[in-house]
């Protein structure tokens, strides 16, 4: 990819000129060789981005052009570009010269096979902010996200840009109100397609906005920041002098604030990771998630599972391997995996159809839920709800997480969240006992306005609260006035504990089932093949609380 000065530019419109001169004399009068050399010099300087320098510019900082992501991203030979020609054409002494194009470029696309509508900014061009004609080929609204509401295919946005600039001002001689290109239709999208937002480089802004507003998120580690505002805003509103990565990079935006939501090595990873995402999600919300086939046998029993709770009931264990050991070999995709550590959210697959799981990690805080691990928990259920994936809890949590700290970060209110989402959720859900179940963040667990179905490994209780609180609060008075309280204490526990059997509760038909752990892969598979014509039925766009998504 080579720049192309006024000077050359100009030569080759002359060559060009005199060619098809020729060339029409040759073919006729009535020959439009002349219009088609210059669709070609237009096609030429679109695929020149914003010129040599700048795309070297580019690269030089790790990044890719836009035109070579979507290039390693869809299947090969697959784009089909729309609005190649927008840009601003310059002419000297009545001839086109030169073209600097939008700084957007999309179009439709497939991914393995699929159709998507892709679009991102061309961060080598003004550096990606917005541009406005008679229609907005992309970012906030346009072309590409009608492609994906009018076809029904999912949406991959590749964001790249800042957004506005205060030169827009100049350009019309007036301030636009907020909200004239508004987020109408990126809200809409989201009740009815997949929706991908890959942060590649700076986002700031509008561009930052639309990664918020979308199913799933990545972003580059080391070279993508995103932020409401950058250095320059901070520094010149609050005083604080900060760099790019620390305010917006993918330590903060990912592990601390749960902004983006995985984060990839190299933008190939990140390819990797979007294409492996929209493989478990239908085209719509008027389609059911694929199905494939898979040689993993249905009643594959991992003996491991006999023993990977522990004795000691303090003593935590790792509940990824227990995700891994119970769904289809290798279909395992953990989102958020560096936020909200206490709740672990995977997309995989039971015998070839896709599930949403939910499990407690026991390895943080206990598996108490936490102000993160709810919002993290809560997004999850929606997203599985939005897109029909039955979800799967491996529950072990005595609670939501206690004491000032989580007070003061309105833990409650969040915690409560998960409960009114997985309320609000139609999608058929079942619920694995794997240890703890108490109180109301249990509750979140289950399926209550549905079959509400509850299978329990031997290792399982529950109640409203873990008995050693709650023999505290309950006997403080008797446990007070013994002569060894604390002795007295665990008496009390142990007496309570022998009444809160798992068994017990199945005698009383309180939980559904208790099974061998190593009957889980089989059991559950059995029952979320025979949950697929429930889904059938509940295809197309969610209704929740009477305001539709």
């Amino acid at each position: 990819m080579t720049a192309t000065s006024p000077s050359a530019m100009a030569a080759h419109s002359a060559a060009a000129s005199s060619a098809t001169a020729i060339a029409g004399t040759e073919a006729g009068a009535d020959s439009w060789q002349p219009e088609v050399d210059e669709l070609k010099f237009r096609r030429e300087q679109a695929e020149a981005l914003g010129g040599a320098d700048a795309v070297d510019k580019h690269h030089q900082q790790g990044r890719l052009t836009i035109r070579e992501r979507i290039a390693g991203l869809v299947d090969t030979g697959s784009f089909s570009e729309v609005g190649r020609l927008t840009g601003h054409g310059r002419m000297e002494g009545g001839r086109l010269v030169g073209v600097t194009p939008a700084p957007y470029v999309m179009g439709l696309a497939q991914i393995d096979g699929r159709q998507i509508a892709i679009g991102g900014e061309d961060f080598t061009v003004r550096g990606g902010t917005s541009w406005s004609g008679d229609r907005k080929k992309g970012g906030q609204g346009g072309f590409v996200e009608d492609l994906a509401h009018q076809y029904r295919i999912p949406l991959v946005n590749l964001i790249d840009g800042s957004g506005g600039s205060v030169t827009s001002i100049q350009r019309r001689g007036h301030a636009v109100f907020p909200g004239v290109h508004g987020f109408e239709r990126s809200v809409q999208l989201l009740g009815e397609v997949p929706v991908v937002c890959a942060v590649m480089g700076t986002a700031a802004g509008g561009p930052a906005g639309r990664a918020i507003l979308s199913h799933w998120s990545v972003m580059v580690k080391n070279t993508s920041q995103v932020f409401a505002a950058g250095p320059p805003v901070v520094e010149r509103s609050l005083g604080q002098k900060i760099t790019k990565d620390e305010l917006g990079g993918h330590q903060l935006a990912v592990d601390t604030a749960g902004t983006i939501d995985n984060v990839a090595a190299t933008e190939q990873e990140a390819f990797e990771l979007i294409r492996r995402f929209l493989s478990y999600l239908p085209q719509n919300v008027w389609q059911l998630p694929p199905a494939v086939a898979t040689d993993d046998p249905v009643d594959r029993a991992e003996q491991d599972l006999l023993s990977i709770v522990p004795k000691n009931r303090r003593k935590p264990y790792d509940m990824r391997r227990v995700i891994r050991l119970i769904a289809d070999r290798g279909s395992v995709f953990e989102i958020q995996p560096t936020f909200g550590k206490a709740v672990i959210t995977s997309l995989a697959r039971m015998n070839g159809k896709v599930v949403g799981f939910v499990a407690n990690n026991p390895m943080v805080y206990g598996g108490a839920v936490d102000v993160k691990a709810a919002r993290k928990q809560a997004h999850f259920i929606d997203l599985c709800d939005c897109f029909h994936i039955p979800l799967v809890f491996l529950v072990d949590v005595p609670g939501f997480m206690v004491g000032r700290d989580a007070e003061a970060a309105a833990t409650l209110r969040e915690g409560m969240r998960t409960v009114y989402v997985s309320l609000q959720a139609t999608v058929p859900m079942f619920t694995v006992v794997v240890r703890k179940c108490y109180g109301m963040a249990g509750m979140a667990a289950t399926d209550k306005n549905g079959l509400d179905f509850k299978i329990a490994w031997p290792s399982a209780e529950w109640g409203s609260l873990p008995i050693e609180g709650g023999v505290a609060a309950a006997f403080r008075r008797e446990i007070a006035a013994a002569a060894d309280p604390k002795a007295r204490e665990a008496e009390l526990e142990e007496a309570l504990r022998a009444s809160a059997s798992p068994f017990r509760t199945a005698e009383a038909f309180g939980v559904e089932e208790i099974i061998d752990p190593r009957e889980t892969r089989a059991y559950l598979c059995r029952f979320i093949d025979a949950a697929q014509g429930r889904l059938a039925t509940t295809v197309g766009p969610k209704l929740k609380a009477g305001v539709r998504p």
